[in-house]
């Protein structure tokens, strides 16, 4: 639990540091090449959620980072594994910065807008900031662990080898036909 924490903390502070950064120093709607074509920041407050969607939603995107807030805290005390920890803590640390800017920037409580800053053209039309990179990168993270069969301690189920699988399931196909006379010429009981 200790290292979901540290990084959603790391995430959250890092999110929210730079936001102010651009705040402060960036218009509305600027843009600042960082390399050429590739990196660019480029500062937008965003209603909705990614690629703008459900713009004007903000209290429902609000209650949707609630929701997610709420249900990493109740798996974190079943979380006994590094890398599901720090999926977790990828996916707190950037729902907290997002929700920070829902319930505490302009326009207003329950209605902040996010702000958005980075911009990287050729991979993806969007503008997105820490907290969005976090949360993609720890469902990623999330897809792959499901998909590796790996669990919240961190243990993987016993896979039979290939052979065995076979073997065992024709053994159970087998038992599955049997009749009472084939289990009697075994010497097994019916």
């Amino acid at each position: 639990m200790a290292l979901l924490t540290a990084i959603a903390v790391a995430i959250f502070a890092a999110d929210q540091i730079v936001k102010q950064i651009v705040v402060t120093n960036m218009s509305e709607g600027e843009t600042i090449s960082v390399i050429d074509g590739v990196l660019q920041w480029h500062f937008v407050r965003n209603s909705g959620a990614a690629f703008s969607m459900a713009s004007g939603q903000t209290w429902l995107l609000t209650i949707v980072a609630v929701a997610v807030v709420i249900a990493v805290a109740v798996l974190a005390r079943k979380i006994h594994s590094a890398r599901w920890a720090t999926v977790f803590g990828l996916v707190l640390g950037g729902a907290l910065g997002n929700l920070f800017d829902r319930l505490f920037r302009e326009p207003g409580f329950f209605r902040g807008h996010v702000i958005d800053y980075i911009s990287t053209p050729w991979l993806i039309p969007a503008i997105y900031n820490i907290a969005d990179m976090a949360i993609v990168f720890g469902m990623i993270a999330f897809v792959l662990l499901t998909i590796l069969d790996v669990q919240l301690d961190g243990t993987r189920p016993k896979r039979l080898k290939k052979g065995e699988a076979e073997a065992s399931s024709e053994t159970e196909a087998a038992k599955a036909t049997d009749t009472e006379d084939d289990r009697k010429a075994r010497g097994e009981a019916a």
